[in-house]
């Protein structure tokens, strides 16, 4: 525990989560020290890589213009928390009073299919779709004999499909199943027709098994059949960083930080978890900014209360909808009920991506006023029931 008679709040991640978190922190009255860690020096504005790959778009902003000028960020990784300290790849350690934990998201893992590591791309991060970004200006993808290939049907699938689509390159989109699952059928079918409006061409039942340096091996209605692919694009699920299982702390099955419904973590009340690498009660809500705008907040309230001495209360969280950017003149916005579930209605076409235009804007905007008002960003929704089941544990 840390002697000094400021608290000492260390913010492991500065994305979505970890940003709101230390921007609540940072009110004038807690007279705490607050630390960011984070890998990169910026920050990356996620869901707009699709656009930054494409070339249609930026996914970055100066950490000055989202991060309260009360809180120091630090350029680095944590590879263990232990203790009261967490060590970085540099060398150093910081000791915490209080921790957030907020690491979030990386892409689909480089062996889940064959060859990806060495002929293909996975989307989820920067540096990543740095490189994706580089490989495409080097080859030819308007030869519709040599598609690029996106692996995957969710929504950061079809948001990559699109964007590569409207700016004229040809597109195969491989869902894996069923195309836009989180969807309700009519927002699937909009999402359908713009995706086919755009030049795309849609394999819904198909899976990829393998990528070579310019083809893909696709299973489709049980034959196996090997197709050139100039790229090959892989957004078919996130993984989250190992920091929680390495550091011996409890996980679920794929490394996420096991949590209760205060956002703490069943082994250490110090630890608090924000984002996509958390699991309250061993059931993580949707990987999704949405979800991080609003843990993030509520992790700092957590901590907030224990400064305080008082009980922290339960997560409040409530989902309004899904949004996917089809190319720059569409998109489809799913309206959803409270727990995140389709409802009836949606918006397509150009109010949609007027919409979603509109959302992207908002996440930054919000980060930044949250940062100059902290505690400025409301809590929705109410707490959940979880059933009172055991939650699943990887040691």
């Amino acid at each position: 525990m840390n002697t000094s008679h400021r608290p000492q709040i260390v913010v492991l991640g500065g994305g979505y989560a970890g940003t709101m978190a230390a921007n609540r922190l940072s009110a004038e009255g807690t007279a705490a020290e607050i630390t960011v860690v984070n890998a990169r020096p910026r920050f990356v504005h996620r869901i707009r890589l699709h656009q930054w790959i494409a070339g249609t778009g930026t996914a970055e902003e100066d950490y000055r213009h989202v991060l309260s000028e009360h809180v120091r960020l630090v350029v680095d990784t944590a590879t263990r928390i232990a203790d009261g300290r967490v060590e970085l790849a540099s060398g150093a350690a910081l000791d915490f009073d209080h921790l957030v934990y907020a690491v979030g998201s990386s892409g689909t893992a480089a062996d889940a299919i064959d060859g990806l590591a060495d002929h293909g791309f996975a989307l989820g991060e920067w540096e990543a779709a740095q490189r994706l970004r580089d490989h495409l200006a080097e080859v030819d993808t308007t030869d519709e004999n040599r598609p690029v290939t996106v692996v995957g049907g969710g929504l950061t699938g079809m948001e990559m499909a699109a964007e590569l689509a409207d700016a004229g390159v040809a597109v195969r989109l491989v869902c894996g199943a069923t195309l836009a699952p989180s969807f309700g059928a009519g927002a699937r079918r909009a999402a359908r027709r713009r995706l086919r409006k755009l030049g795309v061409e849609i394999l819904e039942d198909g899976h990829v098994t393998a990528v070579g340096p310019d083809t893909v091996t696709i299973v489709e209605k049980a034959q196996r059949r090997v197709v050139p692919s100039s790229t090959t694009i892989v957004a078919a699920g996130f993984g989250v960083p190992d920091l929680a299982a390495v550091s011996g702390l409890s996980t679920d099955a794929i490394g996420r930080l096991i949590t209760d419904e205060t956002l703490s973590s069943v082994d250490d009340p110090r630890i608090v978890g924000a984002g996509d690498a958390v699991a309250p009660s061993g059931t993580p809500f949707r990987m999704s900014c949405q979800a991080a705008n609003q843990l993030g907040p509520h992790a700092a309230d957590t901590v907030l209360a224990r400064l305080a001495g008082t009980e922290p209360t339960p997560i409040r969280l409530a989902f309004v909808g899904q949004c996917t950017s089809l190319g720059r003149h569409g998109a489809v916005v799913q309206l959803t009920h409270r727990d995140d579930t389709p409802a009836r209605a949606v918006i397509s076409g150009r109010t949609g991506a007027a919409i979603k235009e509109v959302v992207c804007r908002s996440v930054i905007w919000g980060l930044r006023l949250e940062g100059r008002r902290p505690g400025v960003t409301p809590s929705f929704g109410r707490p959940r029931e979880v059933g009172g089941r055991e939650p699943e544990v990887v040691a």
